[in-house]
């Protein structure tokens, strides 16, 4: 049990089902929940398509954020010494084996519901290791770098449509931008940092919601959108605020907490957006699942 509770460690089971909220969020944008009747979807097998899609999701997730235990090993002797592999309950080797098994089945799972799907499960494969090898360095192209993940994850449930992807592809610029702004002030985590990457991340999320706003208007169905946005909004500037007052590194990590949990809020806005107003309530219901996982799991 103590073996298997170290791996969920790594795991980190609550922002997993973040990622499985992205692709849900794609699913909605692709218009599939539009053009099919819930009698139609269990006909057609779609059902399992998208049961199969969240769980190539949240495997790819589970990988790559391993993975970036796996590089950070060395820094985190020294800044997070608690963490499962520098305190020894879990070997490099073995969480590197893990990382990699995770992210072999994700990409098998998407490809089992077609080719582009799998391509893009590819390409989450590629960007995570580019990120928590190198990018993560790199003080510009380290969080869109990160951002692209969540990007490839949305358009991973676009592509239960794969003809949807050349309508909707920029829909994957919010969560660049947004995964972006979290990346850009979680460097503040351990030592605290200045307010103006704070400021910087205020701004990328009014753009967030912005894109959000407009996509949903220009479905017709920001009636459905703006409760979803007016949660995630209060859900992610509430921590960013008492930030700005003190810019320490215990604050600031609960905004990068609140701001990752959010993500879930998001991606029912995004479904709502889309007019599939009944999963934008389902996606929501993952959060108070994923809000419990975070006190037994470390989020960042």
């Amino acid at each position: 049990m103590k073996f298997a509770h170290n791996y969920l460690l790594l795991m980190r089971p609550a922002n997993m089902l973040t990622a499985v909220a992205d692709v849900l969020a794609g699913i909605a944008i692709s218009g599939i929940f539009l053009q099919w009747t819930f009698d139609g979807l269990l006909t057609a097998g779609v059902v399992l398509e998208i049961l199969v899609l969240c769980i190539a999701s949240g495997l790819l997730y589970a990988g790559g954020i391993i993975f970036n235990d796996v590089f950070d090993y060395r820094t985190d002797l020294i800044e997070r010494p608690e963490r499962v592999i520098p305190r020894g309950a879990v070997s490099l080797k073995e969480a590197s084996s893990l990382a990699s098994m995770l992210m072999a089945f994700g990409v098998l799972f998407a490809l089992f519901v077609n080719t582009t799907a799998g391509w893009i499960a590819i390409l989450i494969v590629i960007a995570a290791l580019v990120y928590n090898k190198w990018a993560k360095h790199h003080s510009i192209l380290g969080p869109p770098t990160m951002g692209l993940c969540r990007g490839l994850n949305l358009l991973l449930g676009v592509s239960i449509l794969p003809g949807q992807l050349e309508v909707v592809w920029y829909v994957a610029m919010a969560p660049i931008v947004y995964i972006a702004a979290i990346t850009m002030i979680s460097r503040g985590e351990v030592y605290g940092m200045g307010k103006k990457p704070l400021y910087g991340a205020a701004a990328l999320y009014l753009m967030v919601i912005g894109m959000i706003l407009s996509y949903a208007w220009r479905m017709n169905m920001v009636g459905f959108a703006v409760p979803f946005l007016l949660a995630f909004a209060i859900m992610i500037f509430g921590p960013l605020l008492s930030a700005m007052k003190d810019p320490s590194g215990p604050l600031i990590g609960k905004a990068v907490k609140a701001g990752i949990l959010a993500l879930i809020l998001m991606n029912a806005a995004w479904a709502a957006a889309a007019g599939a107003w009944i999963p934008a309530l389902l996606i929501t219901l993952l959060l108070p699942i994923s809000m419990w996982l975070a006190k037994k799991y470390a989020v960042s």
